[in-house]
């Protein structure tokens, strides 16, 4: 397993993007995706703010990617 890349709101927001999410409404700092499938997550966008790991990894189980697709697609943005 690799290790878990760092990156800020707008990396995950164009991320998601890619997959086929859409920003369906927001609330204070936090926006909401979602997927046709269903598939749904919540990111805050704080300005100047890396996202947590722990935050990182719970995007990616609802949004069921795998750390290592993830790192894949991070290198293709």
């Amino acid at each position: 397993m690799s290790k878990l890349q760092i990156i800020d709101a707008a990396t995950m927001e164009r991320l998601l993007f890619r997959l086929g999410f859409k920003s369906i409404r927001q609330k204070g700092s936090h926006v909401f995706y979602r997927h046709e499938d269903g598939r749904t997550t919540t990111i805050p966008h704080h300005k100047g703010r890396m996202l947590a790991r722990p935050l990182i990894r719970e995007i990616l189980r609802e949004i069921e990617m795998h750390i290592d697709e993830y790192s894949e697609l991070l290198k293709k943005l």
